[in-house]
């Protein structure tokens, strides 16, 4: 699924977003709003991830969401 697609249906995925990650709070998750690049900056800064660690959980998350 194209990012833009989980940004358009923010509302939809914010769900998904916070089962997946249950460490982040709703407030990051609004601040997020569907910003791929922001959710991998939370998923380092909550989980302590590096840049390629945060960024292979989130491809993952995609391929499962479609």
């Amino acid at each position: 699924m194209a990012w833009d697609q989980i940004e358009g249906n923010w509302r939809q995925f914010k769900g998904k977003v916070k089962e997946t990650w249950g460490e982040l709070t709703d407030d990051e998750i609004d601040q997020i709003a569907g910003k791929r690049d922001i959710l991998l900056g939370k998923l380092q800064e909550r989980y302590g991830m590096k840049k390629d660690e945060a960024e292979r959980k989130l491809r993952d998350f995609e391929n499962r969401i479609h």
